[in-house]
């Protein structure tokens, strides 16, 4: 059996990470493979159970490790119900953010460290990593703006990531900097400043080579 390959699109919020997803997963099934998407968090029901409380507007008392531990209670949830299985199959899964979320929002962010991050990994995900992560980049401004005239245009409670500080979302981004620098080789930098059709064209470019 074909061995399964997992893409991960990772960025800040309003990057429009999540459309080129979509589209990408619709041009791998016009190509005849078989694909699986999903979210982080999320995915399977328990995931997106987890989900309601991590992003939950209301949950603002939520502390910083506990935030950490709910979300790899997603991940490892999202990991042994669809993702390894799907991989196992030969299919292509691509997630809206894994563990490198983790590792930039509250490895970061929060000031938990990469130590901390790394051992949830450990026993989450099982040595799981992306064959290949995208990074659609804008920055932090941009991202608050976009998120929330988003939030305003269709309201919905889970904007509890959305209402951090800018100070917040600009460590954030510096972390997914570095770490595209750190590992050059897994994660591809795509300009979230173009336009939509200009950045799916960026990332075929980039995937073709791996499909």
């Amino acid at each position: 059996m074909t061995k399964g390959l997992f893409i991960t699109f990772e960025g800040m919020d309003g990057s429009g990470k999540t459309t080129q997803m979509h589209r990408l997963g619709a041009r791998l099934r016009g190509l005849g493979r078989t694909v699986l998407e999903t979210v982080e968090p999320g995915g399977p029901p328990i995931a997106m159970k987890i989900r309601r409380i991590l992003l939950d507007a209301a949950n603002q008392e939520l502390s910083p490790s506990a935030e950490l531990l709910l979300y790899f209670a997603s991940r490892a949830q999202n990991v042994d119900e669809w993702i390894a299985p799907a991989l196992d199959r030969g299919e292509i899964v691509l997630a809206d953010r894994f563990t490198d979320s983790s590792l930039v929002y509250q490895g970061c962010g929060r000031g938990l460290g990469a130590e901390a991050v790394a051992a949830l990994e450990r026993i989450a995900c099982r040595g799981l990593k992306p064959d290949l992560t995208l990074l659609v980049d804008i920055d932090a401004e941009t991202s608050l703006a976009r998120a929330r005239a988003r939030n305003t245009a269709e309201p919905h409670c889970e904007t509890r990531m959305d209402e951090q500080s800018l100070e917040f979302h600009r460590k954030v981004h510096a972390a997914y900097h570095a770490l595209a620098a750190r590992e050059p080789e897994r994660v591809k930098v795509v300009d979230g400043r173009a336009g939509i059709d200009a950045i799916e064209r960026q990332v075929w470019s980039i995937v073709s080579a791996y499909v």
